[in-house]
């Protein structure tokens, strides 16, 4: 199965494509789709949708899997990556991809077996399982990477459907 992995953002959004068969990972790409501060948020949001809608032509996943979100402090950035959260389902609407959303414990879970695992550790791991020989920069892509690993060996379990 292709999977392509998003960590959502409007500054960044980490994006990872991988292949998992047979229990074996092939990574095909990986990325971050960058928008310019100085950019209206609505050309930005476009930007986001346009280049993921490229990603998703040039890859053919089969699959999406988001982080979903959680905020505690910053409404404005809560609110701002809300939307650019929603150009990406829209993507994957469109595109008639399914989707699937995991919660960071899901993703840590996942990844290291650990759901308190650190961000630094489940980036490692990630790197290890994809057989990467550095972790991917800027973390948001490791991110996604990492959704994408939780999905392949999540796909059709408990952990997916408590996770809706």
């Amino acid at each position: 199965m292709r999977i392509l992995g998003v960590d959502p953002g409007y500054a960044t959004v980490g994006f990872g494509v991988i292949e998992y068969k047979n229990g074996r990972f092939t990574t095909i790409d990986y990325g971050a789709i960058l928008t310019h501060a100085d950019t209206d948020f609505e050309k930005r949001l476009l930007e986001i949708h346009t280049d993921l809608s490229e990603i998703i032509e040039t890859h053919t996943p089969e699959f999406m899997a988001v982080e979903r979100l959680f905020f505690t402090t910053n409404q404005k950035t809560a609110i701002d990556v809300a939307q650019a959260r929603g150009v990406i389902l829209l993507a994957a609407a469109n595109n008639n991809i399914s989707l699937s959303e995991y919660t960071p414990l899901q993703v840590k879970q996942a990844v290291t077996g650990y759901g308190k695992a650190t961000k630094k550790q489940v980036q490692e791991m990630t790197a290890r399982i994809l057989n990467l020989s550095e972790i991917p920069k800027p973390d948001d892509v490791a991110d996604a990477l990492a959704v994408a690993v939780c999905h392949a060996h999540s796909h059709g379990s408990r952990i997916k459907i408590q996770g809706k």
